[in-house]
């Protein structure tokens, strides 16, 4: 890693963030950064600065640096964090290429409805989803769980520790792109990402358990590299993502197999639950559409987990 010597300005990315301090990769080397004061001006209705972030720096003569710009976010995995002084937009990652969703075949046995909602929140954050079938040697019937979601278009890796399979695909999806990672706990995630690069699962788990734990503490955020290029980042709370801000009639443009169909229905504000002339109604009794799909869209449009 080079040293930085004098006083300069330079463009990087926020690499970690924990309590007002960014660490940025530059190129040139590492550097922990604060916020320039006039970026702090007013009242936030989110965080100015967060991990994934591409930034502006100022490198002081001590080798500290000042964030002085925070560069326009192409989106952002948000939380809303309800204050005594207001809602507040709490950013888990920025510019993601992509949300990896990493879901056991047995043990744990896959939760689909939670996929789905995962599902809805990238589609809602504009966020390509890749789908990560582990434990694919614990069952035979993998493709069938899974394949529905091939079919849609979505794409599925089908990976085992056990018998090396998947790892390398895995490791080229991840390459060169900045990848939240999320899943229910027990699929294996740290295993799947130690067995791709020696050590990588373990300190993303390490920041993971950290940030669980630590919900109401100050918590690190942190992406790691991936090698050849690329950083991976542990997102939890997706399970808590409220879609507050998603109105239920909108629900079904976050499902690719029924947002074509809605423009069919013969009413402009169907529900797809009952009304006559119903696209959506249609392809499900004609077996276009998946029945456990349809039920997800009905619950989550509901606003039931």
């Amino acid at each position: 890693m080079k040293t930085l010597t004098n006083e300069s300005t330079l463009r990087g990315l926020i690499i970690r963030a924990q309590s007002g301090f960014f660490t940025v990769e530059t190129g040139q080397g590492l550097v922990v950064c604060q916020l320039r004061g006039k970026l702090k001006q007013g009242r936030a209705v989110g965080d100015i600065a967060a991990l994934g972030d591409r930034v502006r720096i100022t490198v002081l003569a001590d080798k500290s640096g000042v964030i002085e710009e925070v560069e326009k976010r192409k989106q952002a995995i948000v939380r809303l964090d309800p204050r005594p002084q207001g809602e507040y937009q709490q950013v888990l990652l920025a510019n993601a290429d992509q949300a990896v969703f990493v879901f056991a075949c047995a043990h744990p046995n896959p939760k689909l409805r939670m996929l789905d909602r995962f599902l809805v929140i990238a589609e809602k954050q504009k966020i390509p989803p890749l789908i990560i079938a582990n434990k694919v040697d614990l069952v035979e019937n993998a493709d069938e769980i899974f394949g529905l979601y091939e079919s849609i278009g979505y794409r599925v890796i089908y990976t085992s520790v056990k018998k090396n399979i998947g790892v390398d695909e895995l490791h080229d999806a991840l390459k060169n792109k900045i990848s939240a990672l999320a899943g229910p706990s027990g699929v294996g995630k740290s295993s799947l990402l130690n067995a791709m690069q020696p050590g990588l699962g373990l300190a993303v788990n390490e920041i993971s358990t950290a940030v669980d734990k630590g919900k109401h503490t100050t918590v690190t955020r942190q992406m790691f590299a991936v090698a050849g290029g690329g950083y991976v980042a542990d997102t939890p709370g997706w399970k808590s993502l409220a879609l507050w801000d998603t109105e239920p009639e909108e629900m079904d443009a976050y499902f690719p197999e029924l947002a074509p169909l809605v423009a069919e229905c013969q009413f402009s504000d169907c529900t797809h639950t009952h009304e006559p002339g119903c696209a959506v109604q249609a392809a499900l009794e004609a077996g276009k559409i998946h029945r456990e799909r349809y039920e997800s869209y009905l619950r989550l449009r509901a606003g039931q987990e």
